[in-house]
């Protein structure tokens, strides 16, 4: 039977038979006024559930996950203010109802029925899916069901602080402001948010400002498994540097009571709190669940008999603050006003084509305020003695170093976070000095959790930073993939460019370490960042082309708000010698500050047109190894060093390769799913060259002598371009 019929029936019936729940007497601050509206946010969050559910069934409307049951989140809203940020449950209607109530000028009934109908012009995500979210109301889109928004709720409210102490040019969070973040009890549970549960206590523990409530909205559910009795709060009851508080969302009074208490407490003392708040689920999960198929009928009818309205109605009469026929009537004026707009909005616009759809993926550039670069004292100052080693050939770790100490003394916003990246300087030296160049607060030493590293970059992008996280080795990312998959890439898609959270993560990787490693400090994969739709993937093979490219990453990403990996060859870093021991031939000199590598430019080495290798990383190292014997045997040769991986320089490429009979793709990534399918596909496509490729083997790499047997080598791709020369073209 159709459940929503059945709880709405309930209701008419029992508020007119006056056969309302018992509970408690209303107490606390909460004043009539503000107790009626919040009482009208959830009448209105319940009639866009119902007139979402026959959106649906005529077709008008789509997938989406009703909050009926969860009204009691307006009486939250309304304890908090509208500049706190907002990270919201998927079943939060009602709190961005009420939310509404506190800005002037929002027409929120309009605005969600758009949502629902997939409509264009939906205000926050354009018609790409149903989310909650307002730039105005200070919500951004929430898609996830598996609580991966929580890592960067705790990344933007460590930004609150990080922002008074130095604010940035783009920050909007208020001083004084605050953090929500809320889920459900099942994804309590799941290990990202385990992951910042821990981060915000470990970061309390040690008295650092963090202003963010958590709210666990405990249904006692998740799609059909319970969540055991009393499991929430024995889990987050005595959690250190995280002060716990309980209410009975069902009751308004007390929940804005303890909401206001608990928000209080955050504000003041800058620390996190776990405010538990009693829920029901009130219809199935989503779209077309049927909860009896596994739940007793008398399970979900208890529910039902426990409607947060009908308590409302009770409440209200009992503090006289509302007669429940009134009550009633705001109920069916409601349904009825929705019903009608409801009818609108499904004739509004659609996104139609694949480019409508595109068009969010990259988000608009934003102004910046001129750098002129710091005066030449104050960098002679920090620099140090290395201003005159700038003269002299360096090998690449080096130069990155010098490189983010120029590109923080330029932006003072420019933060990095990771595992070891302060005291230490990173476990391969990379980022030595500056953590007594720029002090802690912009060298922070994280705790070893990747979700972390990457949800502290997220939230503090969020506030205006350009964050720099690192990840230690390639192989960690994937810890902790889908906080770039499913939140930092997707920010802008479904905020249709509104919301944005730059950031250059760099990453140490790819493989040929001859003395450490094996599989999991040598990762030679490189499809999970090629596969996200808008993030940048660049890859330098030397050091003076690292230094430029990544001025240019920091520029796409506090310019143009891009999300940019920056895959670092680990092999490289030390890198002296190409030919011969000592010739110092791969070292090169710190270019100057104004020298940049423009996103999609490729390198080019050489002009032969018999053969052009096109490669990246360690392959260009491994190619000019390899030239001189290719050359030996008359073979005129170019390499082409593709540096940006994602997207793909094409028409660059095609102009590099221009002229030669025959290309050959050496590639360090595996044949499957490697770099190399991507290239050979577009050349084949685009040129009329003959074509071979060069790629590592389906494996993981191996620790000892067979470190690179695996992988192309020096002698594997002379071989393979002599192979090539002998075919027809």
């Amino acid at each position: 039977m159709d459940r929503a019929k059945i709880v709405h029936t309930n209701f008419l019936e029992r508020v007119e038979a006056g056969d309302l729940p018992a509970g408690a007497a209303p107490s606390g601050p909460l004043e009539p006024e503000l107790a009626v509206g919040i009482y009208r946010s959830g009448c209105l969050s319940r009639a866009l559930d119902r007139k979402s559910r026959a959106m649906q069934a005529a077709g008008q409307g789509f997938y989406t996950i009703g909050s009926s049951g969860h009204e009691g989140m307006a009486a939250l809203a309304a304890a908090l203010r509208p500049t706190d940020m907002a990270f919201l449950h998927y079943r939060d209607a009602a709190f961005q109802i009420q939310r509404a109530e506190q800005v002037p000028g929002q027409s929120i009934t309009w605005d969600m029925l758009l949502s629902f109908a997939c409509s264009s012009e939906d205000p926050i995500s354009g018609g790409r899916h149903k989310v909650l979210g307002s730039k105005a109301l200070n919500i951004p889109p929430q898609t996830s069901t598996i609580a991966s928004h929580l890592p960067k709720a705790v990344g933007t409210a460590y930004a609150i602080g990080a922002a008074r102490r130095r604010r940035p040019e783009h920050a909007t969070l208020p001083d004084d402001g605050i953090v929500f973040c809320s889920f459900g009890d099942a994804s309590a549970n799941h290990s990202t948010a385990q992951g910042a549960f821990n981060a915000a206590g470990w970061t309390a523990y040690q008295s650092v400002p963090l202003p963010l409530l958590f709210c666990c909205e405990d249904n006692g559910i998740g799609i059909s498994t319970k969540t055991p009795k009393g499991w929430i709060a024995a889990n987050f009851a005595t959690r250190p540097g995280i002060k716990y508080f309980a209410c009975d969302g069902l009751d308004i009074y007390e929940t804005y009571a303890t909401a206001r208490a608990a928000a209080d407490y955050v504000r003041q003392r800058k620390k996190p709190a776990f405010l538990h708040i009693r829920t029901v689920r009130l219809y199935g999960h989503a779209g077309a669940d049927v909860a009896t198929s596994y739940l007793a009928k008398a399970e979900v009818e208890a529910d039902e008999a426990n409607d947060p309205l009908l308590h409302s109605v009770r409440l209200l009469s009992e503090a006289g603050a509302l007669e429940p026929q009134v009550a009633l009537s705001i109920y069916e004026s409601t349904n009825d006003r929705v019903e009608q707009v409801g009818d609108e909005a499904a004739t509004r616009p659609r996104l139609r084509t694949a480019q409508d759809v595109m068009a969010s993926l990259i988000p608009p550039p934003r102004a910046c305020q001129p750098t002129n670069g710091p005066a030449q004292e104050t960098r002679a100052a920090v620099f140090g003695g290395d201003i005159k080693a700038m003269n002299e050939p360096q090998i690449m770790s080096r130069l990155i170093n010098w490189a983010l100490t120029d590109m923080m003394l330029m932006h003072p916003e420019i933060v990095m976070m990771g595992e070891d990246v302060g005291r230490k300087g990173g476990v391969y030296g990379v980022t030595q000095k500056l953590h007594q160049r720029f002090g802690p607060d912009r060298m922070i030493d994280t705790l070893l959790d990747e979700q972390s590293i990457l949800g502290l970059a997220i939230g503090m992008a969020q506030n205006g930073f350009v964050p720099m996280p690192e990840i230690q080795f390639l192989a960690y990312l994937h810890n902790a993939e889908d906080q770039i998959r499913g939140e930092a890439a997707t920010l802008p898609f479904f905020s249709n460019g509104q919301y944005t959270n730059p950031m250059v993560m760099r990453i140490a990787g790819l493989g040929y370490q001859k003395g450490f490693g094996g599989h999991f400090h040598n990762d030679n994969s490189l499809a999970v960042l090629r596969d996200i739709p808008a993030v940048i993937l660049a890859v330098p093979s030397n050091g003076a082309d690292a230094v430029r490219m990544l001025r240019e990453c920091v520029r796409l990403a506090r310019e143009e708000q891009r999300v940019v990996a920056f895959v670092e060859p680990i092999a490289l870093y030390p890198m002296r010698d190409l030919h011969e021991p000592g010739d110092g031939q791969w070292m090169c000199r710190y270019p100057d500050p104004s020298e940049v590598i423009p996103l999609g430019e490729v390198g080019v080495h050489g002009g032969g047109s018999d053969l052009a290798i096109v490669t990246f990383g360690n392959g260009a190292y491994l190619s000019q190894q390899a030239l001189p014997q290719i050359e030996r045997a008359g073979i005129r040769t170019r390499i082409v060093d593709t540096r940006w991986l994602s997207p793909l320089p094409k028409e660059a490429l095609n102009a590099a390769v221009e002229g030669c009979a025959r290309i050959l793709v050496v590639d360090e990534t595996r044949h499957s799913g490697g770099v190399a399918e991507a290239l050979m596909a577009h050349f084949t496509e685009t040129t009329g060259a003959a074509l071979s490729r060069l790629t590592a083997e389906d494996s993981f790499i191996a620790t000892g002598p067979a470190y690179g047997a695996t992988m192309p080598s020096k002698d594997s791709i002379a071989a393979a371009a002599l192979k090539l020369a002998k075919e027809d073209v």
